[in-house]
């Protein structure tokens, strides 16, 4: 999953900007890895478009993101343009670059002509010219490929990593997807008073908090998540809002045949998502939040209603929009140079984390393979890289010093009580971060 990039600097608007918004900055979407797993979760039903990662290059590994296939397929049944994107952190190694996109674009699910992003905020080296033409090279790779490339970082990262004025002469100046969050709480629209100012900027990604618990928020400036589908229609059998595609996949037609399908015939073993719109079950009690916008597997239907499995409860049919018409698949991976990504972690919640330089922590550990540090000996230093890693997600100052501030910031982001303090004994706000390890998500 991509490092969540906080807001280095506030820019001034320039005239041709405020134009693009004002005509064209109305869609929204999310972006997804692993962490949302398999069935694509939107942050709004208002949402219309989704972006997913089908794996990445990260170092000397290729990582498939086994949830991408599905994500794709039910992205589309939602009625959202489809896209993708691919880590990328092999620096300037373009030979490295040269197998990960021969393993990586035949997987492509999403149709021609649709966005495929390189992600490249991590593992640069220090050579800026070399990088920007292993970025050039695999966006020539994306483009031939019959794909609309496009490049993914935040501000201070490309500035000091890319020439990117280079790349936008070759690729055109909807080039970037850009990563700045002005915000540390839930963010539904995005403010533009905190925008990034940048050049040749696309799509703006403006929070990683689009609803309760953490998810990428975005919003296209200038209509190219438009690309690679002609339209959108509306199905006169189910008033579902259906996606055109230019091109059809395996995962395209899974998901047009979720959404093409009647609610009248949604069966057991069908997976439905709960509207967003939902207020009630059908024993007339209230639906609570953290079930909308969620998929389940049903269980039993009788009548217009449907039970859902997991959580036993029954819904009318007109509450929920079928995703898939049978069981989520996954994919494998195959190749002795693949590796698959971590789920999780065993630490024992014990609320307990110890933060000197000097003692090594399987906290620590898990928080440094999480976000992918270079150095991984579950030691905090004074400063503190990992520190200042999480200090970015929380959107206070990135001193590297695990100070009240961030504390505050982290206590407050994992709904723990406010204190501004680690306890020697049992910490709540630790507890509650092992646990996310543990389900293999980064804390913030």
């Amino acid at each position: 999953m991509k490092l969540k990039k906080i807001l280095a600097g506030l820019g001034a608007f320039i005239a041709p900007f405020i134009f693009a918004v004002s005509v064209f900055a109305n869609d929204q979407g999310a972006d997804n890895s692993k962490y949302q797993g398999y069935t694509f979760v939107q942050g709004q039903g208002s949402d219309k478009f989704g972006i997913s990662q089908v794996g990445g290059i990260y170092n000397s590994s290729l990582v498939t993101q086994a949830t991408y296939n599905t994500q794709v397929s039910t992205g589309i049944a939602q009625g959202l343009r489809m896209h993708t994107y691919i880590w990328l952190s092999d620096g300037s190694d373009q030979s490295r670059t040269k197998t990960g996109l021969d393993y990586f674009l035949p997987k492509i699910q999403t149709p021609k002509g649709s966005i495929v992003a390189i992600d490249y905020e991590a593992g640069a080296s220090t050579d800026k010219q070399a990088n920007t033409a292993n970025v050039e090279y695999a966006l020539q790779r994306i483009k031939d490929a019959g794909y609309t490339p496009m490049l993914y970082s935040y501000k201070s990262y490309l500035d000091a990593n890319l020439d990117y004025e280079s790349l936008a002469k070759i690729f055109g100046e909807e080039l970037i997807w850009i990563a700045g969050y002005p915000h540390s709480y839930v963010t539904t629209t995005p403010d533009y008073s905190g925008f990034p100012s940048h050049k040749y900027v696309a799509i703006w990604q403006f929070t990683d908090y689009y609803k309760a618990g953490g998810l990428d928020g975005n919003v296209d400036l200038l209509g190219v998540t438009k690309k690679g589908y002609d339209g959108t229609s509306t199905a006169s059998n189910t008033g579902a809002t259906k996606v055109v595609t230019n091109s059809t996949t395996t995962a395209i037609k899974q998901g047009q045949t979720a959404n093409n399908t009647s609610k009248s015939e949604i069966k057991a073993g069908y997976n439905v998502k709960v509207n967003f719109s939902a207020t009630k079950w059908a024993n007339d009690s209230t639906i609570p939040s953290w079930v909308k916008g969620k998929s389940y597997t049903v269980q039993q239907v009788s009548g217009s209603k449907v039970l859902l499995k997991g959580i036993l409860s029954w819904v009318d049919k007109s509450n929920v929009e079928i995703v898939s018409t049978g069981k989520v698949a996954t994919t494998t991976s195959t190749g002795s140079t693949v590796k698959t990504s971590t789920t999780g972690y065993n630490l024992v919640v014990d609320g307990k984390w110890p933060t000197s330089s000097n003692v090594k922590a399987e906290t620590t550990l898990a928080l440094q393979k999480v976000y992918d540090m270079k150095y991984q000996d579950g030691k905090i230093s004074n400063p503190s890289a990992l520190i200042k890693v999480i200090q970015k997600h929380l959107g206070v100052k990135q001193d590297g010093k695990l100070g009240p501030i961030t504390i505050v910031a982290g206590q407050r982001r994992l709904g723990t009580p406010v204190d501004g303090k680690i306890s020697s004994g049992y910490s709540m706000f630790v507890a509650a971060m092992q646990k996310k390890l543990n389900a293999g998500v980064k804390p913030f």
